[in-house]
Formats: structure tokens, C-alpha cells, sequence
């Protein structure tokens, strides 16, 4: 088993989860990075020692059992898992599409829900297990009309303090990390505001390190990231 902290990040190979990635990397952590294609950051990350890149299919129920495996063989440990992997499509009651709602719920709910499944009972191992859940302003309140998006980041504000009640005595907080508009390519068409005034996911990288770095008495159920005005916030 190695001393360096292990986390698992979904969605790595760009926007939030590579920021974040980069972040914990600078910070001293080892990494275990679950993306489709694992092949995109072998330049970055190929040659770390404490760096495990593997397949990750958010719908393949497989997927984080293999994962997970694959990561205490490497490292004997997991300490963090970011879930940050997800996907925002247009889902509104009037031209709403059942597949895409169905895919929107098995990649931002569904699939954060196996992988904490899978990695539950190493987290407690650690005792300062740390969960970090990529939800949204869309999760705690109602603005746009695209309702799927929406139920399924209030189904992840469930679920993080779902796992951090399960996890509270072992020693695991979890923190669901809401924020407005980032600047990612997941935003680009979704507003007019310019990239230059949306949170770029290296703030908020910073945010997420600092906030998985508290001690296990002073844990932050939700953390909302503003960068624009919001009157309920």
C-alpha cells in the first residue's frame, strides 16, 4: 500500500474532473482516472507511477466494479472519489426525449450511485474518506425549463447525503459541489454569458482540493459556487 492519499475521478479527461485531476496531482495525491478513452492522457499522465488509468463506462454497471479492483491491486487504497463524469441535454416536458432522459439519469445518477456502491468499504478503510459529487445550481433550484437536467441534480443532492449519512461514523464526509455556469464545453450554447465570466474549472479545482483537505470536524454537506447574481443563494 502506498502513503499517498488515492482518488478516483470520473470524467477526467477534461473540463472539471481533468482540472481537478491536476490539482490533487500538484497537492500530492496518486490518482486513479476513469475515462472511455484512456489513450488521451497518456501524454499528461502515461508515465506517473502514481497515476492508474483505466477504462470507465458511466452506463456499463461493470464498469466501477472492474474499476475499483483494478485501483487497490494498483495502490491498495482509495481514499477520494469525485464523481464528476455527467452530461446536460435539453429535456423539457414538451419535446422532452425518453432515451436522452434515460441517459441522463444513468450517467449523472445512476452511475455515481454504482461507484460509491463499489468503493464504499474502502472509503471506510480510510477513515477520512473524502466524496465529492458534481451537482449543480440546477439541483437546488428551478430556472430553466429543462427539467430532466434538473431532476437529475436534485437526485444527486440526494445522493450525496444519502452516502454521507451511510458513511458519517466511518469517518467519510461527502460534499455535493454546486455551481452556476463553468467555463467547459459542456456550457458552450447553454447561455450568452461570456466563458470570461463563468467559473473556470481551475477555480474551482482549487475549491474542491480545499474542501476534500478538511479535517473530518469541519465537513461541508453543499458547496455553492456563484458567478452570477442568484436571489435564493
Amino acid at each position: 500500500m502506498i502513503e499517498k492519499k488515492v482518488a478516483l475521478i470520473t470524467g477526467a479527461s477534461r473540463g472539471i474532473g481533468l482540472a481537478v485531476a491536476r490539482e490533487l496531482r500538484s497537492r500530492g495525491y496518486a490518482l486513479s482516472l476513469g475515462v472511455r478513452h484512456p489513450e488521451v492522457l497518456h501524454t499528461e499522465f502515461g508515465n506517473d507511477d502514481h497515476v492508474l488509468l483505466h477504462t470507465y463506462e458511466a452506463r456499463d454497471i461493470v464498469s466501477p466494479l472492474t474499476w475499483t479492483s483494478a485501483t487497490l491491486a494498483r495502490f491498495g487504497r482509495i481514499d477520494i472519489v469525485v464523481n464528476s463524469a455527467g452530461v446536460c441535454k435539453n429535456i423539457t416536458f414538451e419535446d422532452g426525449d425518453n432515451d436522452v432522459l434515460e441517459e441522463t439519469m444513468d450517467i449523472n445518477v445512476k452511475a455515481p450511485f454504482r461507484l460509491l456502491q463499489a468503493t464504499l468499504d474502502a472509503l471506510k478503510v480510510s477513515g477520512q474518506g473524502r466524496v465529492i459529487n458534481l451537482a449543480s445550481l440546477s439541483g437546488k433550484r428551478v430556472r430553466t425549463l429543462n427539467v430532466g437536467y434538473q431532476m437529475s441534480k436534485h437526485a444527486v443532492i440526494a445522493l450525496n447525503h444519502g452516502v454521507r449519512r451511510a458513511g458519517w461514523e466511518f469517518g467519510i464526509r461527502a460534499t455535493a459541489v454546486c455551481p452556476g455556469y463553468v467555463s467547459t464545453d459542456m456550457a458552450v450554447g447553454l447561455t450568452s454569458m461570456p466563458a470570461e465570466e463563468m467559473t473556470s474549472p481551475e477555480d474551482l479545482a482549487v475549491l474542491i482540493a480545499n474542501t476534500i483537505a478538511l479535517p473530518n470536524t469541519a465537513s461541508i454537506a453543499e458547496l455553492l459556487v456563484n458567478c452570477a447574481y442568484e436571489h435564493a443563494m
